[in-house]
């Protein structure tokens, strides 16, 4: 009998310890999408200081939306690691700053795998160990990723073309999703988490 209760009694153990699981896999996510969009809000902030010492305005400005909205991506993904109980270290962004034509195909590139791969599979991964919170977050940043690239590359053919005058001189960024608007543009609510437009930061 003693031995019975013994084994039923190991038994719940390890249950608990199963279901105490945490997700690996997205917390390694999390704190890759944290230094990732962190370092980006950063580059993309040196980017727009090189267009503006340029003359290319409307492409610093963009930049400078961009920049916000990974700095909301990266507060959110913050937000969801530390509700899981992790701490994210500190860290230095690192990147180079070239011309403007060089810095858009730059960004047209990190963009680009952001779409095509990386939150695809934080996607997955987050699906798969059932934390909707970060599901939530990598599906804004996701889609607003989306957003900076057709921006990027609108702004890389009007640099070649010399019509960057045409490009948008005001953006709107959501502050909870960082979706990122023209703000010619705007939809009344947030496409993405359905934040009013009079929420939204102007820049």
């Amino acid at each position: 009998m003693k031995n019975i209760l013994l084994f039923a009694f190991m038994g719940l153990i390890i249950l608990a310890g199963c279901s105490g699981s945490k997700p690996e896999k997205t917390i390694a996510n999390l704190k890759a999408g944290i230094k990732g969009e962190t370092t980006a809000s950063a580059k993309y902030a040196a980017f727009a200081q090189k267009a503006r010492g340029e003359g290319k305005d409307t492409i610093a400005k963009l930049f400078d939306a961009a920049s916000k909205a990974e700095s909301i991506h990266a507060n959110n993904h913050r937000k969801v690691l530390e509700g899981l109980g992790e701490k994210m270290l500190d860290f230095k962004p690192e990147f180079e700053v070239k011309t403007t034509a060089e810095n858009l195909a730059a960004a047209i590139e990190g963009e680009g795998y952001e779409v095509a791969t990386m939150y695809p599979q934080f996607l997955a991964d987050a699906k798969a160990e059932k934390v909707e919170k970060a599901e939530r977050s990598f599906n804004w940043a996701f889609d607003t990723e989306k957003k900076h690239h057709e921006f990027y590359v609108k702004a890389l053919d009007a640099l070649k073309t010399n019509t960057v005058n045409t490009l948008p001189f005001v953006y709107a960024v959501c502050p909870v999703c960082g979706n990122t608007y023209d703000n010619a543009k705007v939809d009344e609510k947030c496409a993405f988490c359905q934040t009013g437009k009079d929420k939204f930061i102007i820049i």
